[in-house]
């Protein structure tokens, strides 16, 4: 600007400056003007600043405003996932205690189980075990799923294994219900025949259909001698099935577990055990021999022998039994005798012989026991059917 000024004066001066200079003056004042022109920002340039000034200060009051939200979000989710934390460890620890308890009981059962399968019948057919005290785990008294019923698999030697419920009217048959044939059903150790007071064996329901509604449920089916499935087993059946019937919120906890030594086909008896919950109205724990009176039982296969022994076990005397044990016994003879004569054996077209399974030449086809009798045929001597 003062190159410029400089440059007017020497135009008016009488005392002209040198030509060289003067033009030289005016380059410099063009060349400033321009830089001025250039470094001078504009109405624009100086709105779009304050703008720009304005949205750098909103994105930071944006940016700290985040800044809070997310560190009082990020203490929000640090306390949530503090509480999930909580919940999920109260969770493991019950499942954990909750384990151990029925580890504790399933280790106490083996035990007992294994100690019973060493027992041997010395007259007396029930007995208690853990002095008639149930040894359910306090989970397992639990009623939170309702009444359920669990049967075990069989095992390699095609054996069944346990049955666990929690019972209730639920789990009874329905009125007017009437239990179907089991003949199908072919339990370990089943070499059935006929002594004095009928059929040896019967299948025996380990959880009784009175109180299951089961019926050929291969898992809840065992060889067991006319004795221990009735009056032995039924009694204990009919004092829980008169329980269950007084009311629909009764539940009963319920537990039968066949025991077999070793490798035996024939199981030596069953553990039974039952307590209803929130009362002791129903509470046993008993084991109960599988024999016969005069009978002599190899329970390696199942085969008999008459022997004339005595038996000296002691008639129930509970009252619910009395009331129900004359119609309940008959009705299961009759059941049994039924089965019996339905039940599915096999003959040859030019056989003699009726066979439990096919083995042996020739072409095998079903039919019924009472047909098979009824034609003159004799039960094999070497599967030893029912004769």
């Amino acid at each position: 600007m003062g190159a410029l000024i400089y440059f007017i004066f020497c135009l008016f001066n009488k005392k002209r400056r040198k030509e060289k200079t003067k033009w030289m003056i005016l380059g410099a004042s063009i060349l400033a003007f321009v830089i001025f022109g250039v470094l001078t920002p504009t109405g624009s340039e100086k709105t779009a600043s304050g703008e720009k000034t304005e949205q750098v200060s909103s994105q930071e009051h944006r940016a700290t405003q985040v800044k809070k939200g997310k560190t009082s979000s990020s203490r929000r989710n640090k306390s949530t996932k503090k509480e999930y934390s909580n919940k999920q460890e109260s969770i493991r620890k019950a499942q954990l205690a909750k384990k151990k308890d029925q580890s504790r009981v399933q280790q106490q059962n083996r035990a007992s189980n294994k100690e019973l399968a060493a027992l041997e019948f010395k007259g007396t057919q029930t007995i208690n075990v853990n002095n008639g005290v149930p040894t359910f785990s306090e989970t397992g008294m639990s009623t939170k799923n309702g009444s359920w019923e669990k049967y075990g698999e069989l095992d390699s030697l095609n054996r069944a294994t346990f049955a666990e419920a929690m019972l209730s009217q639920a789990t009874m048959p329905k009125p007017g219900e009437k239990r179907e044939s089991i003949s199908d059903v072919t339990p370990t150790g089943w070499k059935n025949k006929r002594i004095s007071s009928g059929y040896l064996y019967n299948r025996s329901h380990l959880i009784g259909w009175a109180l299951s509604a089961e019926n050929d449920n291969w898992r809840n089916l065992i060889t067991g001698t006319r004795q221990l499935n009735s009056p032995e087993m039924l009694c204990f059946e009919m004092d829980t099935k008169a329980y269950l019937e007084q009311s629909s919120t009764n539940y009963v906890r319920y537990s039968v577990t066949p025991i077999f030594r070793g490798n035996e086909l024939l199981a030596r008896g069953v553990h039974m055990m039952a307590r209803s919950v929130g009362d002791n109205k129903i509470s046993f724990n008993v084991f109960i021999f599988n024999v016969q009176d005069g009978v002599k039982l190899n329970y390696a296969d199942g085969s008999s022998n008459v022997s004339g022994a005595a038996y000296t076990g002691q008639t129930p005397n509970s009252d619910s039994y009395k009331a129900a044990n004359n119609d309940q016994v008959q009705q299961n003879e009759q059941t049994q005798q039924n089965d019996e004569q339905n039940m599915r054996v096999y003959v040859t077209p030019t056989g003699d012989k009726y066979h439990t399974h096919p083995h042996g030449r020739g072409h095998f086809t079903p039919t019924t026991l009472k047909d098979a009798k009824a034609s003159g045929l004799q039960p094999c001597k070497i599967c030893n059917p029912p004769s």
